[in-house]
């Protein structure tokens, strides 16, 4: 008879079953390694050895805040296609933006954007949709809100705002005190957004500081969230709930977009209750929506949820693109003077004959004016205010972009951070502020590479409030004082979140001579 002992099979020890389980992830990632250096479609492309391998590398470039440095560096160093995650690469040809983003591309967005969307929405907002046909239907129900005629008939309520922005800078030239054009910039852009939307502004310029905390909520949410945009979907969640147990910063910007989401909510019932009240209901871009959900809404789906969509999202985006593109155009004039002095040269003369209204200038006048024209296109060429590639996937069958067969499903983008300063386009000294660049024979054609709005069909759909804002805003400024930097020699601060926020525009205020 067999002695039993010698049939026993010894049962492995938790010790050595993870050790079993660590041997089989070493050789699992070894496997992986090869096959993305070396067979994946995208491996002939050169990047980081880690970009390669792991979209972690794209975390932390989120974590520098600096991806729009390090892509124009990769570039000038190893071409026009940088791996930028191993199923993605960065493209700078600017003949790539009509490729991919062109109306009718077949190009789609990656699932980059549906961290953004709000968790409690019906449809997806214009931003984080991924359907081309239901983004488009979707859009369509509000797009005549935002067009320019639409905006241009509240002007008086940007001049309200205006109006109390330059009272806030007469007491900053009254005192001497300095002051970050960078926060003010973006203050304005905020009460703007409520004086449009609900015919009242937050608070922000007569309280001169963050009182509601928005600002404070969107800096805290903008990190977080664009570190999970771009990491691996199945990693987001663990993410963003392991972080808020163990990271105080990530809970803080949990928090952070609840109180977006309560902000939202307030305005839309404060509303609700004013015409319970059957009071008059103010003429602005929220009565539109509640008109819409009223004429249309039963017949395409759009109601008090859909409404609370479009505040939540101008509430999210309405102030940090303004704020940054309004920044970047003052703070390059201010840093070149002779580019500043005859800007307002143009806008004096222009107010003494009559061209330019007082008190308050017309959108309508200021954009025939071609210097600021140019001045306004050259600051959101050299600073766009979204500093990372928008991200598509390639449509089945695969497509040829700069010279290169991508098959379907990888993800290509473009970022206008990068595209804005090819000197094949816009000339040697592409990387300097320089708007007479505008005026000259090939203006036409850099204009077809300008890409601080996105292109296409998703072209940014607040792009009219903020054109009109800046043509307003910033003739108006200049005419009423001079600015001038602290500091010329010292280089103000960004931090490139998605949205690519200035900070440290340290100015000085002097009331001018009024024409």
């Amino acid at each position: 008879m067999l002695d039993s002992s010698l049939l026993h099979i010894p049962r492995p020890s938790v010790a050595g079953l993870f050790g079993y389980l660590a041997a089989l992830l070493v050789v699992y990632w070894a496997a992986w390694v090869v096959y993305a250096r070396f067979f994946h479609p995208l491996a002939k492309y050169p990047g980081p050895f880690w970009a390669s391998v792991s979209r972690f590398w794209m975390v932390g470039q989120i974590r520098k805040a600096e991806s729009e440095k390090t892509q124009r560096k990769l570039h000038n160093q190893l071409g026009k296609i940088i791996r930028i995650a191993p199923n993605e690469v960065a493209i700078s040809d600017p003949e790539a933006i009509k490729i991919i983003y062109g109306i009718n591309s077949g190009f789609t967005k990656t699932d980059f954007y549906t961290t953004w969307r709000p968790a409690w929405c019906k449809y997806p907002d214009a931003f984080s949709n991924l359907d081309e046909k239901l983004h488009a239907s979707r859009r369509k129900i509000t797009n005549n809100l935002y067009s320019m005629s639409s905006i241009a008939r509240s002007e008086d309520s940007i001049d309200f705002c205006t109006a109390v922005l330059m009272e806030k800078m007469a007491a900053f030239a009254n005192s001497g005190e300095t002051l970050d054009m960078a926060a003010w910039s973006q203050m304005y852009a905020f009460d703007v957004v409520g004086q449009l939307f609900f015919s009242r502004m937050f608070g922000f310029l007569e309280a001169g500081h963050d009182h509601r905390g928005y600002i404070k909520a969107l800096d805290l949410l903008l990190p977080i969230l664009c570190a999970a945009s771009v990491m691996p979907t199945y990693l987001r969640t663990p993410f963003l709930m392991g972080g808020a147990l163990v990271q105080p910063r990530v809970l803080k910007a949990l928090t952070s977009l609840t109180d977006i989401d309560n902000a939202a909510a307030e305005c839309i019932t404060e509303r609700e209750a004013l015409l319970a009240k059957n009071a008059n209901e103010p003429s602005d871009i929220l009565s539109s929506l509640f008109s819409t959900m009223r004429e249309k809404g039963e017949k395409v789906d759009f109601g008090l949820t859909e409404v609370k969509v479009e505040v939540y999202v101008a509430l999210f985006a309405g102030s940090d693109t303004t704020a940054a593109a309004v920044s970047s155009i003052l703070y390059h004039l201010m840093k070149n003077r002779e580019a500043y002095d005859r800007l307002t040269r143009d806008i004096d003369e222009a107010t003494a004959s009559g061209e330019l209204s007082t008190p308050f200038i017309r959108y309508k006048e200021a954009s025939s004016l071609k210097y600021l024209d140019a001045c306004i296109k050259e600051g959101m060429r050299l600073h766009p205010s979204v500093g990372l590639t928008l991200p598509r996937h390639v449509p089945a069958g695969g497509c040829q972009i700069a010279g290169q067969w991508f098959p379907g499903g990888v993800r290509v983008g473009v970022n206008a951070a990068v595209v804005h300063r090819d000197q094949t386009i816009f000339g040697a000294d592409a990387d300097e502020f320089v708007p007479e660049r505008w005026f000259w024979p090939e203006a036409a054609n850099m204009e077809r590479y300008m890409f601080q709005f996105g292109g296409g069909a998703r072209t940014c759909i607040g792009k009219n409030i903020s054109l009109c804002e800046m043509y307003k805003m910033i003739p108006q400024l200049l005419r009423e004082y001079k600015l001038e930097l602290v500091e010329p020699q010292r280089s103000w601060k960004t931090h490139n979140y998605w949205f690519n926020k200035p900070s440290e525009v340290y100015t000085r205020v002097t009331a001018r001579n009024k024409v």
